[in-house]
Order: structure tokens, then sequence, then C-alpha cells
């Protein structure tokens, strides 16, 4: 697989960040104030946070096995496209999940500017989650026949990963203005967002 194994080098080293953006959403914060977080807050903080480790991991599942094609120049097409079409479901699934969970759980309450903080970070989740259907969509229509169509095909999904790389920046930066001061105090109390960032620190340092 000469043509296409350059390729998924490329798109592994694309779609890498993608499980960062999680991140955002679940690093802890020392600054906690000595009185701690309204209530309400923390309450709304569990929301969001129960529903990360779940998609983090599937987010996380399908980065790994994607960076895994990109070890493998000896897999066939069929397989990779297979492979491919599952991770950008997965990971279409998990923006998908994570932007209903800070849609529904409305505007963090008692903070300036709550509701467009809490609004931008969903948009940008659910724009990740339509980019990545759309490469599942272009993946399903690659012709595994044609070696040299497949990698052709498989040039133009990594090209299209660069803009989706693009919008993971805008949902990281969305989501850290969403976390600024007793949201992120908030968050960082929750067991489920410490889970994810503990997930998250070992695999970045692993």
């Amino acid at each position: 697989m000469e043509g296409t194994d350059p390729v998924n080098k490329k798109l592994a080293a694309a779609l890498s960040g993608g499980a960062v953006l999680v991140v955002a959403l679940s690093g802890c914060s020392s600054n906690n104030k000595d009185s701690g977080p309204d209530p309400k807050l923390v309450a709304w903080a569990k929301t969001v946070c129960d529903a990360v480790p779940a998609q983090d991991a599937k987010i996380r599942a399908a980065n790994a096995s994607i960076a895994k094609i990109a070890t493998d120049s000896n897999l066939p097409p069929k397989t990779a496209k297979a492979t491919y079409a599952q991770a950008f479901q997965d990971m279409a699934d998990g923006y998908k999940a994570l932007a209903a969970a800070i849609s529904s759980a409305g505007a963090p309450p008692g903070v300036d500017g709550g509701a467009k903080r809490q609004q931008d970070a969903a948009k940008n989740l659910s724009g990740l989650s339509s980019s990545y259907a759309d490469l599942k969509k272009q993946v399903d229509g690659l012709d595994t026949k044609d070696q040299g169509k497949f990698a052709q095909g498989l040039h133009e999904v990594a090209d299209q990963t660069k803009q989706i790389g693009k919008q993971s920046n805008s949902g990281t930066e969305a989501l850290k203005r969403l976390e600024q001061g007793d949201v992120q105090a908030a968050i960082a109390k929750q067991p489920s967002c410490q889970v994810a960032a503990s997930a998250s620190a070992s695999a970045t340092t692993g």
C-alpha cells in the first residue's frame, strides 16, 4: 500500500489533536475559592461533566484506531476504509453528545456572560460533529478496488482534516472561555471530569 501509507500517517497526525479538545472541558484547577463555587453552579457542572468520560473515551479510541492504521503499511484498503469510517462516526457521535450535554445544561448560573459562552461552546462542538459526519460520508464513497483512486480519495480526506483542525482549535478556545472563573472551580470538583483529565494526562505522557 505504497500510495496510501503516507496519507495514513498524514491523517493520523492531523487527527491526533482531536482528543485534546475534551481535555479543555476536563482540566482541573487548583485555584478553587476557599468558600467554593455556588452549589447551583456545581450542580450545573455535574450535568456537563457526567457526559465527559464516556465521550472522551470514545473520541480517544477513535483517534487510537486511526493512529494504528498509520503504523500498518500492509493494511488492505477495504479494512482501512472501514476503520476510518467507524472512527469518524464515533468522533461525530462523541462531539454531538458533548454538545448536547452542554446545550441541555443551559447557561451556568450566576456567571457573567455565561449564556453566550455556553452557547458558543455547544455550537463549536456541534459543528465539529457535523464535520466528522461529513468525513465519514466522504470515506464511505472511497473506491477500494482501485489503489490509485483510493489513495487520491484519502488525500482529499486528509485535506479536509486541516479545516477540522482549525475548528478543533476554535472549540478548545470556546470551552476555555466557558470554563473561566467560578465555572472552572465547579468543574474541578467533579470526579467525572477529573477522571477524563487523568486519562488525558496519562495518554499525553504515555
